[in-house]
């Protein structure tokens, strides 16, 4: 059955969600992640269905995130949908999470934001060559959400951080090496994963036959000095420390220049705040209120119309320094919505 953008039905002893949007990256859209809720919902008490497999159509991205666009349409209208999107797509992360059955990804292509969602909150995430992940929301005036302030902080050292604040890509080996995968397969064997647990066999025991080694991962290699600059107290500290750690380190405050002095602001005190999170669903509550709150301001509209609409790669943050940006004013989005906060039901 088709939904829009994804394709969901059983096949023998799967629920096989196969995402089917290649021109618009396969971002996700409000009625994809609702008909993946509600139909996952369904395979966790079907007794037929022993896994979960979720794969993409063929092309360069997985899933490259939420469908930014209808978002910032939708906030631009103060019409609700955005705020229902956000409400629906973090059930679904938190429905995967408990997922009662092995709930197996296969990321052939690019991964970013929702389509890490979709993904890393389920128990198997395959990665093959084809694989990059990154959660880029800072470039845009936004967040990593979806859980990030979860899941990114069980990384090993400070690898959560520097994801969260530079949006840097990593490749296979390096999603292996942080734990954001569980297993590397050469996309040609998709196929035969995707049969044999139709055909009744665990997931593990696939994969156990068909698992390989991604090579050297480069996170790894600079562990350290990732460590080191990212266990500064401040974004402002973070800058500097960078500076003294050779060229990856001047790339890395190169990336940090281009973002959003406000998210990343926000994200450094949102990663914080995650690590004493007991739970996932206590930091998607804490996320949907920064989402609220973001679509209230200026620097997500902005960073959207120059990477997205406009095209000119420009954007005009406002305020445009990091010492501009107070305490006070990051403190503004933790505020608790009231009755309109997220639940996970």
């Amino acid at each position: 059955m088709a939904n829009d953008g994804v394709h969901l039905r059983k096949e023998g002893a799967a629920g096989h969600i196969t995402l089917d949007r290649p021109k618009a990256l396969n971002a996700l859209t409000f009625d994809m992640v609702a008909a993946m809720l509600a139909r996952l919902r369904e395979w966790a008490r079907d007794p037929e269905i022993k896994a979960i497999v979720l794969d993409a159509a063929p092309g360069r991205a997985f899933c490259a995130g939420g469908d930014i666009r209808a978002i910032y349409e939708s906030g631009k209208k103060r019409d609700g949908h955005a705020a229902q999107f956000f409400t629906t797509e973090y059930r679904l992360n938190a429905t995967i999470k408990h997922f009662p059955k092995p709930y197996v990804s296969l990321i052939d292509g690019l991964v970013m934001g929702g389509g890490a969602g979709i993904t890393i909150h389920g128990a198997i995430r395959v990665v093959s060559e084809n694989a990059l992940f990154a959660m880029p929301e800072t470039a845009i005036g936004l967040f990593p959400d979806i859980g990030a302030s979860h899941f990114l902080n069980l990384l090993p050292g400070r690898i959560g951080l520097y994801l969260a604040l530079t949006g840097a890509r990593i490749s296979p080996a390096d999603m292996i090496h942080a734990g954001l995968a569980t297993h590397f397969v050469a996309s040609k064997d998709f196929a035969e994963i995707v049969a044999r647990i139709a055909q009744g066999e665990e997931p593990a025991s696939v994969l156990a036959g068909l698992a390989g080694e991604p090579g050297p991962s480069e996170l790894a290699k600079n562990r350290a000095a990732i460590d080191h600059a990212f266990a500064q107290t401040s974004v402002e500290d973070i800058v500097p420390a960078l500076k003294n750690e050779g060229e990856r380190g001047r790339a890395a405050t190169d990336m940090l220049a281009r973002c959003s002095p406000t998210s990343l602001k926000l994200t450094f005190r949102q990663m914080k705040e995650g690590a004493a999170q007991p739970d996932l669903e206590s930091g998607l509550a804490m996320e949907y209120r920064l989402a609220l709150h973001i679509l209230e301001g200026h620097d997500f509209y902005e960073g959207v119309r120059a990477v997205l609409i406009d095209k000119d790669q420009t954007p005009r943050w406002c305020p445009d320094t990091l010492s501009a940006v107070s305490d006070a004013e990051i403190a503004r989005y933790f505020a608790p919505l009231g009755a309109s906060d997220w639940t996970p039901l």
